[in-house]
This record gives C-alpha cells, sequence and structure tokens, in this order.
C-alpha cells in the first residue's frame, strides 16, 4: 500500500542523498549531481529552497508576525534527516562556497599543504588554490562567520595590500589621465600640436610615471569630436585643441 506518492517520493531522493554522501564525504552535491541516474542535485536544490521557507515561517511566528501557508517548507523532521548526513548540507552563503571550503578542510585533513596558486589541487572539479587565492583577495566582502572559518579551521589569511592587485583603470579615469598628459604639454608648449608619435610622461598622485602616447590620443579625438560630450569638447578647446 503507497499511503502518500511524496513520501515515496522523499524516500527516493534521501537515499540517494545517503549514496552521495557516502561516495563523496559531503553533500554539497552541485545542481547537475546524479546518484545512480537519479538526479540528487535536482533534490537537494529544492529541499534547500524548501528549508529555507521553512526558517522565514519559523522567523515570522517568533516576530509575531502572521503566516498565510506552510505549503512547500520542509518539515523539522526531514529536515534533520538530511543534518544527520552532512550538517552543512543547507549553508547561509552559497553552496559553491561551502563545498569548496568542506574539500579543502578534506584535502588539510589528509595532510596535504595550503594550496596557494591555481591549479595545484583539483578535488572533485574544484580547484582549490584558485578558490583560497579568491577567498583571500575578497576576505572583507565575507561575513564576520565565513572570515571565522577561513582563520581558525583552514589557517587562511587575508591577502596583505601588497599581494592584492591594482583596480583596474575606468574608461573614464583612462581620459582623465590622458587629459592631464594634454594639459600638460599645453601649458609647457603653449600649444596643442603634438606631433603623431610623441610620448608625455607625467607623474601622477601615487608619485608614479606614466607614459602616454598623447599624439595619437589627440588624433583620436578629433577624429570622434562628433561623439565627445560636450563637456570633453570645452575642456579640450580650452587648452588649445584644434578640431580641424
Amino acid at each position: 500500500m503507497i499511503w502518500s506518492h511524496y513520501d515515496v517520493a522523499w524516500e527516493e531522493g534521501l537515499a540517494a542523498a545517503r549514496g552521495w554522501a557516502a561516495e563523496t564525504g559531503h553533500l554539497l552535491a552541485p545542481l547537475n549531481a546524479t546518484y545512480q541516474g537519479y538526479r540528487v542535485g535536482i533534490f537537494l536544490k529544492n529541499a534547500r529552497a524548501a528549508a529555507r521557507k521553512g526558517a522565514q515561517i519559523e522567523q515570522r511566528r517568533a516576530e509575531g508576525l502572521p503566516v498565510e501557508s506552510a505549503a512547500g517548507a520542509l518539515s523539522e523532521e526531514r529536515r534533520e534527516q538530511l543534518e544527520e548526513i552532512d550538517p552543512s548540507w543547507c549553508p547561509a552563503w552559497p553552496l559553491e562556497w561551502q563545498r569548496a571550503f568542506h574539500l579543502t578542510r578534506l584535502h588539510l585533513e589528509e595532510g596535504g599543504a595550503l594550496p596557494m596558486e591555481p591549479g595545484v589541487v583539483v578535488h572533485q572539479g574544484e580547484d582549490l588554490g584558485r578558490w583560497v587565492r579568491a577567498q583571500r583577495l575578497g576576505f572583507d566582502k565575507l561575513t564576520g562567520v565565513q572570515q571565522w572559518m577561513l582563520e581558525h579551521i583552514l589557517g587562511i589569511q587575508p591577502a596583505t595590500q601588497n599581494e592584492k592587485p591594482k583596480p583596474r583603470t575606468s574608461q573614464a579615469d583612462k581620459w582623465a589621465l590622458n587629459y592631464a598628459a594634454a594639459r600638460q604639454f599645453y601649458e609647457r608648449e603653449g600649444h596643442l600640436r603634438v606631433p603623431r608619435k610623441h610620448v608625455e610622461r607625467i607623474v601622477g598622485e601615487d608619485q608614479e610615471e606614466r607614459e602616454f602616447r598623447l599624439g595619437a590620443w589627440i588624433g583620436n579625438q578629433r577624429s570622434r569630436a562628433a561623439t565627445l560630450s560636450p563637456a570633453r569638447v570645452e575642456q579640450l578647446s580650452a587648452i588649445g585643441m584644434r578640431w580641424t
């Protein structure tokens, strides 16, 4: 006698989840994961969505707010069944982060060194060195709990300022720097008739000297005059730009 098709479907998914965890050591399966033909990744995704809905309902009840319906929420019994398999099966942050964290911890527990560069250690399709580097560079963007887990469980420290790559220069910043070079040329020469191959050197606020192919840039601005903003046209005109 089948009393509930929903219960049967749950038991099938739970059995696949147990099998997946037995093989991989965790229940953080990617969306496309399967176990003996069963789409365990989809099952777990749906279970996490139901668990989060259940948590929201519990929060509303605790705050004395009305709850319209508990349909679709994961029951406490079913949540506990999954937690018995893997307590971290439904993290508060992205699943991919928790999976990489777990695999890195497993790698360390097996005696491996903390991978610091991409391509050094790849486990279950995860490049652990790439992940570690991303955590160090983006440390400030993580939650306090994630930071604690990285520092105290994996021994990962945030990247120093010297290790962080320089921020990319925006198109607006590049234009402003080239304009500064043009203004410097104008103030020195008294005109903006820049030879096509001329390179202008300026010292920025960071005291670094930079080279700008000013002649080529001036020619490009002249040819794009119709698409330049009125403000930029005015700025260039003010330092002697000849448009024809």
